[in-house]
């Protein structure tokens, strides 16, 4: 069982089909039909069946796949450790979409400056989806709030270290005062990232330590889009202070502090064991939060 097949194999699975698979990998689509076939030859097992147009994992696909993922982590790590600890190859980095806007392009800037032979891929979510992401090593590491949940990072998966400091602000349509804040927005929509956000986590506490609840909750997959909601008296929400003031949406919307509860770290996230030269430079750059 060679690297190759198993990284043909999770790019079709995480591309769901070989054509998306074959065009990510840059080749030819009978090629990778061809070493797909050959690695269940090798298993003497079916890995794939075809419902209709889409390919699904059999069960042997579905016990191979953690097995592929582990073993392609492990020949990375490998490949950097051989390297003389100098950053080189790829760095898959997850983010949350408000880090990615206010706190990292002079971050990745200076980093591909200082390390332009390695390849930045970055992707947004949020921290759940970030977690499993480097739980399923498809990112090397990610950049999250503290989750809310103390056990979301058990520390036999995970490592961590502190990068940003976040103040959360209740954000209200203009007009509302702090003394009737919490009476006034329990009559209100709460505007949020969709379940699994840490930031939705920490307003919904917000909520039951005034012993209130949202009227109802409204999913929305950006600040803007949930800031102008807010403007337009749709509802509250909560959000980084930093965001709103970078994109200049503080003007349209009053915020307000929440105290201890809205004091939120930002983590840098990475696989227990799972670490590289490339990641180690992150991490230093992350630290010393480059100008």
């Amino acid at each position: 069982m060679d690297l190759s097949a198993l990284t043909i194999f999770r790019a079709v699975v995480r591309e769901n089909g070989v054509t998306r698979a074959a065009a990510k990998l840059n080749r030819v689509q009978s090629n990778v039909t061809t070493r797909i076939r050959q690695l269940e030859e090798t298993l003497g097992t079916d890995l794939f069946i075809r419902d209709g147009r889409r390919l699904v994992l059999t069960p042997a696909g579905e016990t191979l796949l953690p097995y592929a993922e582990r073993l392609l982590a492990l020949a990375e790590e490998a490949r950097h450790a051989v390297s003389e600890n100098r950053p080189q190859g790829r760095l898959r980095l997850g983010t949350m979409e408000s880090t990615a806007a206010s706190r990292l392009p002079r971050v990745l800037a200076a980093y591909h400056r200082q390390w332009p032979q390695v390849t930045l891929e970055l992707t947004t979510g949020v921290t759940r989806a970030l977690i499993e992401s480097v739980r399923s090593f498809e990112v090397d590491a990610a950049i999250m709030a503290r989750p809310y949940e103390p056990d979301a990072l058990p520390a036999e998966q995970f490592e961590s270290v502190a990068v940003f400091e976040e103040e959360l602000t209740l954000v209200t349509p203009r007009g509302h005062q702090p003394e009737t804040l919490a009476r006034e927005a329990a009559g209100l929509t709460l505007v949020a990232f969709e379940r699994g956000c840490a930031y939705r986590s920490y307003a919904m506490r917000w909520y039951e330590q005034q012993g209130i609840r949202p009227a109802r909750v409204l999913e929305l997959g950006s600040y803007h889009a949930i800031v102008a909601c807010v403007a337009a008296g749709a509802g509250v929400a909560v959000a980084p202070r930093s965001v709103l003031e970078l994109a200049g949406l503080g003007d349209e919307v009053d915020m307000h502090p929440m105290g201890e509860l809205g004091q939120i770290d930002t983590l840098l996230v990475w696989r227990k064991g799972h670490f590289s030269a490339a990641l180690n430079a992150m991490r230093e750059l992350l630290l010393t939060k480059p100008q």
